[in-house]
């Protein structure tokens, strides 16, 4: 693990870095307290300085607040200036996203053996940094944004997200794991007529969601497969605790043997993640994508079919188009039976403010009904 060295007083010290993100240790760190002010912390932080907190934690809270306030202003738009084509819109907001989230993280917070904050007013945040990082017996440090992320993941975690297909019963999505707050493509498996199966598949399964509403739509079994140990862990509990008869596997895409039906709602979006929690939502190269269409016909029962959720986000980005999707499923031997779509619910559809507004409100989530041709 990665070690960060500071002056504090008339002494230097040293200590681990934790970074769930990924995010390197700061080179430059000062002490900060409630006596900083948010435009110096926010200039130090914006020039590569980090600052360690040493005063009251919920002042560290306000502050990041007060900072993230001044990243989020509106810039000024220079007159007669072209708005950027896309997919250069999309690179350039995912380059203000990594600044902003660089920036933001250079507030650090300490932490004494046992996941405990030696701070004035700091919360029990034990159970969230175990769930996240394991048992720890040592000291660290780590930003105040990461932490706040596991502490929200916590909560999500312990009170769950209600899913109308599955009677509103609740999925509990653990740390990094992708949770099915976007219930659009939940819906899709939900109302898609079944082929004639006992058996289905569950490729990338996640929290599991796609893989226990099959299982209460009365297919007798079926077999969730990741790779990621969270999600496997993840998908473990939630079937367990719902009482559905799923399989979980850890396989890279398929499982052996073949099934009726094989669903997959990969990572929408062609791109390269910067982050590990990014896994989620971007697919370099479309590699998930391009592994479940090209095995798709070898794991299925003859008569079977695929079901790939897929949002058409990417072609309004510039990212991939219609006819790359279409030349990908006719390459891996399969033609298109049926297709069912549906608009996306979530509030940056219809945010006028933001940057990829354009190509929000145009998105179409996809079930594509695929069978081998």
């Amino acid at each position: 693990m990665d070690e960060i060295t500071w002056r504090e007083g008339d002494r230097d010290h040293r200590a681990r870095w934790r970074s769930e993100s990924g995010a390197p240790p700061p080179r430059r760190i000062v002490v900060a307290d409630d006596e900083t002010r948010a435009d110096d912390a926010y200039r130090l932080a914006s020039e590569g300085t980090a600052l360690l907190w040493r005063g009251d934690f919920q002042n560290a809270r306000q502050l990041l607040k007060a900072m993230a306030r001044r990243i989020d202003r509106p810039p000024r738009r220079r007159r007669n200036k072209p708005e950027p084509e896309r997919p250069q819109a999309f690179h350039l907001y995912r380059q203000a996203r990594a600044q902003r989230a660089r920036t933001l993280g250079m507030l650090l917070i300490p932490f004494d053996p046992g996941h405990v904050i030696p701070l004035r007013r700091a919360p029990n945040v034990q159970d969230a940094c175990t769930e996240a990082y394991g048992p720890d017996d040592q000291s660290y440090i780590t930003s105040l944004r990461e932490l706040l992320g596991l502490i929200g993941a916590h909560e999500w975690r312990e009170k769950g997200v209600p899913i109308p297909a599955l009677g509103g019963d609740h999925i509990h999505p653990h740390y990094g794991v992708f949770s099915p707050i976007r219930g659009e493509y939940v819906d899709l498996v939900s109302e898609a007529p079944l082929p004639p199966t006992k058996t289905a598949f569950d490729i990338g399964t996640g929290t599991g969601v796609l893989a226990a509403v099959l299982a209460r739509r009365g297919i007798e079994h079926v077999v969730a497969t990741d790779q990621d140990p969270r999600a496997l862990a993840c998908a473990q509990e939630n079937v367990e605790r719902l009482g559905v008869n799923v399989e979980v596997v850890q396989a890279d895409l398929f499982p052996d043997g073949r099934a009726g039906l094989a669903v997959c709602n990969p990572p929408w979006v062609p791109a390269k993640p910067s982050t590990p929690l990014e896994h989620a939502v971007y697919d370099p190269g479309s590699r998930m994508l391009r592994g479940f269409l090209s095995g798709l016909a070898d794991h299925l029962e003859p008569g079977g079919e695929g079901w790939l959720i897929l949002s058409d986000l990417a072609e309004h980005l510039g990212l991939r188009t219609r006819d790359e999707l279409l030349e990908m499923i006719a390459s891996s031997g399969l033609r298109v039976a049926g297709r069912l779509d549906t608009a996306p619910r979530h509030p940056r559809a219809a945010d006028a403010d933001d940057p990829l507004h354009a190509a929000r409100a145009a998105e179409t989530t996809s079930l594509w009904r695929l069978t081998a041709g």
